[in-house]
């Protein structure tokens, strides 16, 4: 499984609940599109294992030094563009995508859990900690072999399911 996460904004823990911590010790892959906000924050979700994350605009420098502002990452049978999101518009993003030959695109920024299907869908997975009149949310995505697509869902915190969606392959 892969979990996606998005501004956390912590000082000193990844505030997160009992369940979500242990989905993260299952994730084959962990993603958080930014805003961790410090070091302390990035080391706790590290604790769970190796973290594809990418900075963003309220991360403090040593978070910078060590994340970058974007990645790609693969995962299963996906390219995975990930970026924090505020620096792109709607069109950047795209271009970033189709650019990177992804098959979906993980977005932080605006703190509101959506996917959004498009020629590269977009995710983002909201916030699980500071949800700013957002339900609070993650991503879960699990890869089905049989029909070669990934299945997601956006989650809260406690593990209420609000929105499935599927990911494919372009096959580009």
């Amino acid at each position: 499984m892969l979990v996606a996460l998005s501004d956390t904004h912590g000082r000193e823990d990844a505030h997160l609940t009992s369940r979500l911590e242990e989905v993260l010790r299952t994730a084959d892959m962990i993603v958080h599109a930014g805003d961790f906000m410090t070091a302390d924050v990035l080391d706790a979700f590290e604790t769970y294992g190796p973290i594809e994350g990418v900075s963003g605009n309220n991360d403090t420098p040593v978070v910078c030094d060590r994340v970058s502002t974007d990645r790609i990452v693969e995962w299963e049978g996906l390219r995975i563009a990930v970026v924090h999101g505020h620096e792109h518009t709607d069109t950047a993003l795209s271009m970033f995508a189709r650019q990177s030959n992804a098959d979906l695109v993980i977005v932080g920024h605006s703190h509101a859990p959506e996917f959004r299907p498009g020629i590269v869908p977009v995710l983002n997975p909201g916030s699980h900690a500071d949800p700013r009149w957002n339900r609070p949310a993650y991503a879960e995505l699990e890869w089905d072999d049989e029909e070669g697509v990934a299945h997601g869902r956006l989650v809260e915190p406690s593990g209420t399911v609000f929105e499935r969606f599927v990911v494919e392959p372009r096959g580009v």
